[in-house]
């Protein structure tokens, strides 16, 4: 397994956001976690992304520990994330919102000037990314002035220049259109098919049900459910409190 979860509760004063949740990933899959809304789904991305240090149990990446983490330090060690809302420099230009990415995985950013070839091989990657994600064309637009969309897939471009082993996407398809939506999934399928592995939360059900290999299901910060997107659906559990009785 690429990614483990295991035992993680997750408190905040007298609040329990996460009781005792385990779930992995398989490495080069993509992984789907659904629950209504406050079941603790972000929560979860923010222990495994090291925003928050788990009160209980711990993450483990390729066997190592990595829960309570710096994100920086896990960010290194090959997890990347998106956010919901996109986070990205609205007046830098969209090429430069790559760049920045690319320097994670630098050592220190002042030895730059003394390896010119560094920022030569920095530009060839955006580029290529760019040109992946489809917006080499816009590489020089402010990013303040490029639509919603467009700012998504930006935002993927941007986690796939740390170089990273695992992907979590929180919530990708928020505020898109059917046009937009579908063209997200097929860059989603297209680096799922480069090797890299893909964590996805997402309350669009149709998106969930038809990209991803396997489902974890959160309810009231409990995992209540697991398996493929048909046992999941067809799940009484699930049914019931997230999809809806005769849902």
């Amino acid at each position: 397994m690429l990614l483990e979860a295991k035992n993680i509760t997750m408190r905040f004063g007298g609040l329990r956001a996460l009781n005792d949740v385990s779930l992995t990933v398989k490495k080069g899959s993509i992984k789907g976690l659904i629950g209504p809304n406050g079941s603790g789904k972000t929560t979860l991305f923010n222990v495994i992304s090291g925003f928050y240090s788990p009160t209980e149990g711990q993450v483990f990446l390729e066997g190592r520990a990595i829960g309570g983490k710096s994100p920086f330090l896990i960010t290194r060690a090959g997890v990347a994330r998106t956010f919901q809302g996109t986070r990205v420099f609205e007046k830098r230009s969209v090429l430069d919102n790559i760049l920045v990415s690319c320097y994670c995985n630098r050592p220190s950013l002042w030895i730059l000037p003394f390896f010119p070839g560094k920022e030569a091989e920095d530009l060839k990657k955006a580029w290529a990314i760019l040109k992946m994600i489809g917006l080499l064309e816009l590489r020089d637009e402010i990013v303040a002035n490029i639509p919603i969309g467009t700012r998504h897939l930006l935002e993927i471009g941007r986690v796939l220049a740390t170089d990273p082993k695992l992907i979590l996407l929180d919530e990708p398809s928020a505020g898109l259109n059917q046009t937009e939506v579908a063209q997200e999934l097929a860059l989603i399928r297209k680096i799922r098919d480069l090797g890299i592995t893909i964590f996805i939360v997402e309350h669009n059900m149709k998106v969930i049900m038809d990209i991803c290999d396997s489902i974890s299901v959160l309810d009231m910060g409990a995992k209540i459910a697991e398996g493929s997107p048909a046992e999941v659906r067809k799940d009484r559990k699930v049914i019931e409190s997230y999809l809806g009785k005769g849902g």
